[in-house]
């Protein structure tokens, strides 16, 4: 009889426990996409650096606006090979690619989204503009001095990843470093972020994603950062996408 107790004890408990973890998690994320999308919109200048050890570094230049949490634009400006390439993020996964050779935009399909973004270390995936909390189902891991390690299994199955693993600083909600797992669970992809606070807002002043497998990495660099200017919707649609004759 005791050992019954004992053991309904223990069951009970560790049942108790992992729905508290399961918590923390989701909080923690929640926590996240306050600090990551708290501003209504943002624009930005971007540098974007290719490198591979014993390469000549490939630099780009691209303008990017935001809205809120599902509302994205790239379009690159620098070098001339690549000017006019554009890009959109909308809700729902949505991802829309114009290429001045194409000659009218092109929706991205699930399948595409796995490929290298405009020849980049990021997937069209990973630029997708989304919510971690509603994306990712979390488990907190670890717990440092300095970071929550949560565990994220992506909900939908066309997700071109198994997991990611995210160090999340624990003063300001913000990432520092995700780990990438492809479908077999094998790590292939880091990306290490620096975060920056201006007035009341953090943003990734810089974000280096390696490839580990090829060796190569992408550093995006962001300046020129301002926040809430009240971006009408018109700027995120498919057919801002294509520049306007001079």
């Amino acid at each position: 009889m005791k050992f019954l107790r004992i053991f309904i004890y223990i069951i009970v408990s560790t049942g108790i426990s992992s729905y508290a973890i399961s918590q923390d998690a989701k909080e923690i994320m929640k926590k996240l996409d306050d600090t990551i999308f708290a501003a209504s919109d943002k624009q930005a200048r971007v540098k974007i650096i290719l490198e591979k050890k014993g390469e000549t570094q490939k630099v780009r230049e691209a303008e990017m606006i935001q809205k809120g949490i599902d509302k994205k634009r790239y379009r690159y400006t620098y070098p001339e090979s690549q000017a006019g390439i554009a890009t959109l993020s909308l809700p729902d996964g949505i991802m829309w690619l114009y290429m001045p050779a194409f000659g009218k935009p092109k929706k991205i399909s699930l399948l595409a989204k796995s490929q290298a973004f405009t020849g980049t270390d990021f997937s069209y995936e990973d630029m997708t503009v989304n919510s971690y909390a509603n994306e990712y189902k979390p488990t907190l891991i670890e717990n440092t001095n300095n970071a929550y390690v949560v565990k994220l299994v992506p909900r939908s199955d066309k997700s071109n990843y198994s997991k990611l693993i995210m160090y999340v600083n624990r003063t300001n909600f913000h990432p520092e470093k995700i780990e990438y797992y492809d479908k077999k669970d094998r790590l292939y992809k880091e990306a290490v972020y620096n975060y920056k606070k201006a007035g009341k807002y953090w943003y990734a002043e810089e974000v280096t994603m390696t490839d580990l497998r090829k060796n190569h990495s992408t550093m995006i660099l962001m300046t020129e950062v301002i926040f809430d200017q009240k971006l009408p919707d018109e700027e995120f649609t498919v057919e801002k996408l294509v520049p306007e004759e001079k």
